[in-house]
C-alpha cells in the first residue's frame, strides 16, 4: 500500500505529460466540454432513441443553439459562447449520412431531449445535485418544447431558455424566481413581488381584475388573493435567471441589481451572491477574458453523429495473479452472467485475453438467439498462465483488432476490461486508446491491480469498478451488471433487483426477499453462484405459492452457477428464497436478481449510484449520490443504503438521505446523499447502493425535479392583460404499490491517497449547515436548520456559534466580528434532527451598525449565520445565510413592524380618548360653574 502512494503520483506525471502532447485531441475524444479561445467544444446534445424521428427536431436545436451562442455572449461581456456542438441521433432513426460516433453515447449528454414518458408538462429543466458554483448533471428538453413554437410565449425562445438552463448546469447558479413563495415583505413591511431585479415591473391582479397592493393575500394561489403580471415592455435588464423570457433581459443580476432580500433558491444556496459573482467565480472566466473588438462570434458548427451496430469485445486477464482469490472463478460467473444474460441482442461480442502477450479468443460474433449466447461462453478462460507479468496495452490492442474487423475501425465501439495485474507501461498505448475511439470500462481486481487503470476508464468515457478479494461479495456481477449499452433507452435495459452474499457456516441457510414491482417483471433472472464443490439447496417461491427447486435452475458445475428464467412476465409481489449449504464447510453464496420493464409506456423505478470526485486525498470526505426516480419523477421516502467495499477490511453501510441537509443540496428531488469518510487503507473502494420502498403509494415528487426555467403566465400591454395558455402541469402521478420495490446498482469505485496507518487524530468537523431558515415572530427571531454532527453529517456536535449582523458585507467577510448570539444552553441534537432555536435580537440591534465604509445606517433587515463545532474544537464552515425583516423606526429602540403598527394605533386610540375626556371633563366643569353662577345671581335677586 505505501509503494502505491509513492509509484501514484510519479505515474499520474507521466500520464500528464502525455494529455499535454495529445491536448489538441481532448475535446473530440470523451474528455467533455472544453473552453478553448473564448469558444466552448465538444457540447453533446442526444435524442432519446423513444423520440420518433422528426428532422424539424434537429433544425430546432441547431436554431436554438446559435441563438443561445450569440445571447450567452453578449450576456457575459464578450467572455463565451458556443463553436463546437455534437447532436447524437438516435440508431432507432434511420441512417442519413450521419458520422459514425466515437465516444458519445445517450448517458455522457450535457443535453438530453427525451418525453416524461406519459406525464404531462414541458418545463426545460437542468438536473443539480451539488452546491452553489458547482456544475449539474444535464439539461433535458422535451420534444414538444423543441417543436411547439406557441410555447415560447411563455418561456422566451428556445435560445434565452438555452442559456438560463446552461448557467445551472456550467456555472451551478440557482433560479431566482419562486414559485411557492411569490411574494414576500421586505425591510420596510411592504409587499414584494419575489424577482431580480427589483426594477422589473407589473401589476397586481387579483381573481376580477387588477388590484391594490394593499388588498392582496400573500398566498402562490390565485383564487385566495392574487398574481402578478409583468409589464411586456421594461427598462430593467437583469435577470437570465429570472425572466429571461422578457426581451430587455440581457443579462445576469450582479452586485448592483441582485436583490438580496428576494425569497428564492440563489439567495439560499450561494449565501445571498449574485449569479453574475458566481458565474465570473468560476474556473471558465478564471481561464478567459474578454474578446477583442466589435465583431461576433461565428455561428456555432455542428456535427450529426449516429451509432451503429453495438460491439463488445471482452479483454481479460489470465495471468497468474488470477489464480489468487478466486479471481478467476468470480470472472467466470460475472461474464457468463453478461453475455447470457445482459448484454442486449443484435450486439457484436468478441472476446480477447492476455497475461505478458495478448491473444484473440473469439472474433466477433453477433448474439441473435440463445446458442449465440451459449457459444461465446464457451470461449471464456477457463485456466491461468504461468506468466505472472501483464500486459495492458498488449491486451487492449488485440482487442482493437477484433472490432476493426467489423468496419475497419473501433469507433463506437465497447472495451471491458479486466484485470488484477500491475502494468507499469499502461501511458505507452495512451495514443493508440485516444485515437482509437472506443470506450473502455475497466474492473480492477484485488490490490495489486494497475494504480493508473482507470485513467483508461477517464480518458475515453468509461465507468470504473473495483472487485474487493471478499468471497460473499457479488461486485463482480454487480460491475458488469452497470455495464449498459449507453443508448438510454430505459425500456431494453436489465434492472438489478438484488444482489447479496454471505458465508454460510455448514447446513445454515441464506433466505430472503425480492420484491418484483408492476413496472419490470419481464425476462426475470435469478443467478446463484457459489464457491467450492457443488451448488446449494435451493428453494424458490414466488407470491401464490408455487416452488421452484435447484433441478429447476440451469446449473453450470463449471463455473458454479444456477439460473431460473421466468417466462413471460413474472408475477409482482415477494418471491423467497432460501439457500442451504449442505456441505462440511463455509461456502460464500451469491445472488442476483435482475428484470426488465414489464410495460413499454410506464418506465420502471431505478437508482443510479456515483461520488462526486473518484480520487481524493485524505482528510477530503467523499460525497456519494443516488439519484432514485421512475422516468423523470423522483422518489421520496425510499430507504436507500450504501455498502462501501476497500481493498482490506470490512465492508461499511451508510444510509442515504434525501433531507436538504448536510451532503444533499435540495430536499425531496429524488437524489440522496451522505458523507463517506470512514477510510480504513489507501487503495481503491468500491460502492453499491441498495433502494427499498415499503408497501404503500408510491410516493412520487409532484413538482418538476431539478433548477428549470420560468414559464410566464402573461403580460400586460398598454394596460391590457393578455394571458398566455396555462402552463401544462406534470400532475401528482402516484402508483398504489402494494409489494413496494427493490433496486441495486453498482456505483463504481474510487481511490484515496494519503490514509494514516493506525490510529489518527481526529481530523473530521461538523459539515456546513445548508439550510438555516429565519422567521420573526414579534419581537423575537426563530432560526431552523438541520442539526450537523460530530463528523460532517454523523454523530452529535459540542456546540454553536450563531452571530447576526445588519451589515450583510460584515457577516460574508468578517464572521467572527460579527455580534454573537447567546447559545450558552442550546446543545445541539443528533444529525438530523430539526433545530428550533429563538432568541430577542433587540439588545443586540440598538442603534445604527458601522460599516466597513464608516457610513452609518439603520438598518430593516438582519442577518444571521451559524457554524458547528465539535469536542476537538473543529469548526464546520460557516453556514448559509439567513435574513429576516425588523422594522426598525429612526431615533427609537428596534420594534417589529406588526408590533409598531398595533402599537401606535392603540397610542392613537388612547390619545384620542384622552382627549375626548378632556372635552367631556372641561365642558362639565364649564356648566357647572355657569348653573352656580346663575344660581348665585338669582339668589341675589331674591334678598
Amino acid at each position: 500500500m505505501t509503494q502505491r502512494g509513492i509509484a501514484g503520483p510519479v505515474w499520474n506525471l507521466k500520464f500528464v505529460t502525455l494529455l499535454v502532447a495529445l491536448s489538441s485531441e481532448l475535446p473530440f475524444l470523451g474528455a467533455g466540454i472544453q473552453l478553448r479561445d473564448n469558444g466552448y467544444n465538444g457540447l453533446l446534445i442526444a435524442i432519446n432513441p423513444q423520440v420518433p424521428e422528426n428532422q424539424n427536431l434537429i433544425s430546432n436545436i441547431k436554431e436554438m443553439i446559435t441563438e443561445a451562442s450569440f445571447y450567452l455572449f453578449n450576456a457575459t461581456k464578450r467572455r463565451v459562447f458556443f463553436r463546437d456542438i455534437k447532436i447524437l441521433i438516435p440508431a432507432t432513426w434511420k441512417a442519413n449520412n450521419y458520422s459514425k460516433v466515437k465516444q458519445e453515447s445517450y448517458e455522457k449528454a450535457n443535453v438530453i431531449v427525451t418525453d416524461w414518458h406519459g406525464a404531462h408538462g414541458d418545463d426545460p429543466y437542468t438536473l443539480q445535485y451539488r452546491g452553489c458554483g458547482k456544475e449539474g448533471k444535464y439539461i433535458h428538453f422535451t420534444p414538444n418544447f423543441l417543436l411547439n413554437d406557441n410555447l415560447t410565449a411563455g418561456y422566451g425562445s428556445r435560445g434565452r431558455v438555452f442559456v438560463h438552463e446552461w448557467a445551472h448546469l456550467r456555472w451551478g447558479v440557482f433560479d431566482e424566481y419562486n414559485n411557492d413563495k411569490p411574494f414576500y415583505i421586505n425591510g420596510r413591511n411592504q409587499i414584494k413581488v419575489t424577482r431580480c431585479s427589483s426594477d422589473i415591473t407589473g401589476i397586481f391582479v387579483c381573481e376580477k381584475g387588477p388590484c391594490p397592493q394593499e388588498n392582496c393575500i400573500i398566498s402562490k394561489l390565485f383564487k385566495e388573493g392574487c398574481t402578478f403580471i409583468y409589464n411586456s415592455t421594461q427598462n430593467a435588464t437583469a435577470s437570465i435567471m429570472f425572466m429571461q423570457s422578457l426581451s430587455s433581459v440581457v443579462e445576469f443580476c450582479n452586485a448592483s441589481t441582485h436583490n438580496q432580500e428576494a425569497p428564492n433558491l440563489q439567495n439560499r444556496m450561494c449565501s445571498l451572491r449574485s449569479a453574475w459573482d458566481v458565474i465570473t467565480d468560476s474556473a471558465d472566466f478564471h481561464h478567459s477574458f474578454p474578446m477583442n473588438g466589435t465583431e461576433l462570434p461565428p455561428p456555432p458548427t455542428f456535427s450529426l453523429v449516429q451509432a451503429g451496430d453495438k460491439v463488445v469485445c471482452l479483454v481479460l486477464d489470465v495471468s497468474s495473479k488470477m489464480a489468487e482469490a478466486d479471481r478467476l472463478l468470480q470472472l467466470q460467473q460475472a461474464a457468463e452472467f453478461y453475455l447470457m444474460q445482459i448484454v442486449e441482442i443484435h450486439t457484436f461480442v468478441g472476446i480477447a485475453s492476455f497475461d505478458s502477450k495478448g491473444e484473440i479468443r473469439a472474433q466477433l460474433h453477433q448474439i441473435n438467439s440463445n446458442d449465440d449466447r451459449k457459444l461465446l461462453v464457451s470461449y471464456l478462460p477457463t485456466t491461468v498462465s504461468a506468466k505472472t507479468e501483464v500486459s495492458i496495452c498488449s491486451g487492449l490492442k488485440k482487442g482493437f483488432e477484433v472490432v476493426e474487423k467489423l468496419n475497419g475501425k473501433a469507433y463506437g465501439t465497447v472495451m471491458i476490461l479486466v484485470t488484477s495485474g500491475d502494468d507499469k507501461l499502461i501511458g505507452n498505448c495512451l495514443p493508440t486508446v485516444l485515437s482509437s475511439g472506443s470506450t473502455i470500462h475497466s474492473i480492477a481486481l484485488g490490490s495489486s491491480a494497475a494504480p493508473n487503470l482507470e485513467e483508461l476508464s477517464r480518458l475515453t468515457g468509461g465507468l470504473k469498478f473495483f472487485v474487493p478479494d471478499i468471497s460473499n461479495s457479488n461486485s463482480m456481477i454487480d460491475a458488469f451488471s452497470r455495464i449498459s449499452s449507453g443508448t438510454g433507452d430505459i425500456f431494453q435495459q436489465r434492472i438489478q433487483l438484488e444482489s447479496t452474499g454471505e458465508n454460510v457456516k455448514p447446513y445454515h441457510q441464506l433466505k430472503n426477499t425480492v420484491t418484483v414491482d408492476n413496472t419490470v417483471g419481464n425476462d426475470t433472472i435469478f443467478l446463484v453462484t457459489w464457491q467450492t464443490s457443488g451448488p446449494p439447496e435451493i428453494t424458490l417461491f414466488d407470491p401464490d405459492g408455487r416452488k421452484y427447486y435447484t433441478n429447476n435452475f440451469i446449473t453450470n458445475l463449471t463455473f458454479r452457477t444456477a439460473s431460473l428464467w421466468i417466462p413471460g412476465t413474472a408475477k409482482p409481489g415477494h418471491w423467497t428464497y432460501t439457500l442451504n449449504n449442505t456441505h462440511h464447510s463455509l461456502q460464500a453464496l451469491r445472488v442476483a436478481v435482475t428484470s426488465r420493464a414489464s410495460n413499454s409506456a410506464v418506465p420502471p423505478a431505478t437508482v443510479e449510484a456515483f461520488v462526486e470526485r473518484d480520487s481524493l486525498h485524505f482528510p477530503q470526505p467523499v460525497m456519494i449520490y443516488a439519484n432514485v426516480r421512475q422516468g423523470f419523477y423522483p422518489i421520496l421516502n425510499a430507504t436507500v443504503t450504501a455498502t462501501v467495499e476497500p481493498e482490506t477490511g470490512d465492508p461499511v453501510t451508510l444510509r442515504l438521505l434525501d433531507d436538504g441537509a448536510g451532503a444533499d443540496v435540495i430536499k425531496n428531488d429524488g437524489i440522496y446523499s451522505r458523507y463517506f469518510f470512514s477510510f480504513a487503507v489507501n487503495g481503491r473502494y468500491s460502492l453499491k447502493v441498495h433502494v427499498n420502498h415499503s408497501p404503500s403509494i408510491s410516493t412520487l415528487a409532484h413538482s418538476i425535479p431539478g433548477s428549470h426555467a420560468m414559464y410566464v403566465p402573461g403580460y400586460t400591454a398598454n394596460g391590457n392583460i393578455q394571458m398566455n395558455a396555462p402552463r401544462k402541469s406534470i400532475g401528482r402521478n402516484e402508483q398504489e404499490q402494494k409489494w413496494g420495490f427493490s433496486r441495486v446498482s453498482s456505483g463504481g469505485s474510487f481511490s484515496v491517497l494519503g490514509v494514516p496507518g493506525g490510529p489518527h487524530p481526529d481530523v473530521f468537523p461538523p459539515c456546513k449547515i445548508i439550510d438555516l431558515e429565519a422567521v420573526n415572530v414579534e419581537e423575537e427571531l426563530t432560526l431552523s436548520w438541520t442539526a450537523p454532527g460530530e463528523d460532517f453529517d454523523q454523530g452529535q456536535a459540542t456546540s454553536y456559534e450563531i452571530r447576526m449582523s445588519k451589515s450583510l458585507e460584515n457577516i460574508q467577510d468578517d464572521f467572527n466580528n460579527a455580534i454573537l448570539v447567546n447559545t450558552s444552553k442550546r446543545n445541539p441534537q443528533q444529525a438530523g434532527i430539526r433545530e428550533i432555536f429563538t432568541f430577542s435580537p433587540q439588545i443586540s440591534t440598538n442603534g445604527p451598525e458601522h460599516q466597513p465604509n464608516g457610513e452609518t445606517h439603520e438598518s430593516h433587515r438582519i442577518y444571521v449565520a451559524i457554524r458547528a463545532m465539535d469536542r476537538n474544537s473543529l469548526k464546520s464552515a460557516i453556514s448559509n445565510i439567513a435574513q429576516a425583516s425588523l422594522f426598525t423606526p429612526p431615533n427609537s429602540d428596534p420594534v417589529p413592524a406588526r408590533d409598531y403598527l398595533i402599537l401606535k394605533g392603540v397610542l392613537t386610540a388612547m390619545g384620542l380618548i384622552g382627549i375626548i375626556c378632556l372635552i367631556i371633563v372641561v365642558t362639565h366643569h364649564t356648566l357647572n360653574r355657569k348653573k352656580r353662577a346663575d344660581k348665585k345671581e338669582n339668589g341675589t335677586k331674591l334678598l
